[in-house]
């Protein structure tokens, strides 16, 4: 399929690896040019070299923290302020026991997982809604539909980016701007690593079989992958997507149990 974005240009953050990755090489397969960012310079230049390598479009690394202002700014200013496709993405919180949280654990993971996104979303589509054209996809999580209680921190900020948007996307869609938001569930990625790596230690066994419990609750049994979840993104980045507006898309193999 045609996704007709060739030629746009577009942001993806933390998209060094992982589902960030996924999306940013999904975007270049359909002939969008990139500016991706990251915090360690030397894995992110690795991988904008190959993705502008392998599809021939323009990828512009910018290594920086883009849950600071700071980072922001640098980002911004490699775009020029300009973008027709923003996927916003930033690593989440660690896990933990909601009795074990502070004030400042809880303004991290909102300055990470929702106030970066909408820092993002206010400088990039106003632009977005001039032009008459723009597609925002906010990478959350599952845990917005189904919370999990030891990703608290996670449950909150994301939570709030998803009442942000509820509204957001509403406001802007009569400009041709399109603002959804992709829920991921398990995936086979550092962050997948990292939770299985706590169960392991927790309970006091492999972290393959910590895995393969996990993947028992999956319907497909399995972990979904970096490519499954681009793909989606890019779909979501379209133009067959203008109808899809303020949607929460949950990509989790049938984990979650949701009817509606």
């Amino acid at each position: 399929m045609d996704l007709g974005i060739k030629g746009k240009r577009g942001l993806v953050c933390a998209a060094s690896k992982g589902l960030g990755r996924g999306c940013a090489e999904a975007l270049a397969a359909a002939g969008v040019d990139l500016v991706i960012n990251a915090r360690s310079e030397d894995v992110l230049t690795r991988t904008a070299e190959d993705i502008a390598s392998r599809f021939g479009v323009k990828v512009t690394p910018v290594a920086a923290d883009i849950t600071t202002d700071e980072g922001r700014a640098k980002v911004l200013a490699a775009l020029v302020g300009q973008a027709d496709i923003l996927v916003t993405n930033a690593g989440g919180p660690p896990p933990g026991q909601w009795t074990d949280w502070s004030r400042d654990d809880f303004i991290k993971a909102l300055d990470a997982n929702m106030l970066s996104a909408v820092a993002l979303m206010q400088a990039l589509v106003p632009g977005m809604m001039e032009r008459g054209w723009g597609r925002v996809v906010n990478i959350t999580s599952q845990s917005v539909r189904t919370p999990i209680g030891v990703l608290g921190l996670s449950n909150a900020a994301r939570s709030g980016l998803t009442g942000f948007v509820a509204g957001m996307s509403r406001a802007v869609a009569p400009s041709g701007v399109v603002v959804n938001n992709l829920l991921p569930g398990i995936h086979a990625t550092d962050r997948a690593e990292s939770l299985d790596g706590g169960v392991s230690k927790a309970e006091g066994i492999s972290i393959e079989e910590a895995r393969k419990r996990r993947e028992a609750t999956i319907p497909t049994r399995s972990y979904g992958t970096a490519e499954d979840f681009g793909a989606t993104c890019a779909f979501m980045c379209s133009q067959h997507a203008r109808f899809m507006v303020g949607q929460n898309i949950l990509l989790d193999g049938g984990a979650s149990n949701i009817s509606i």
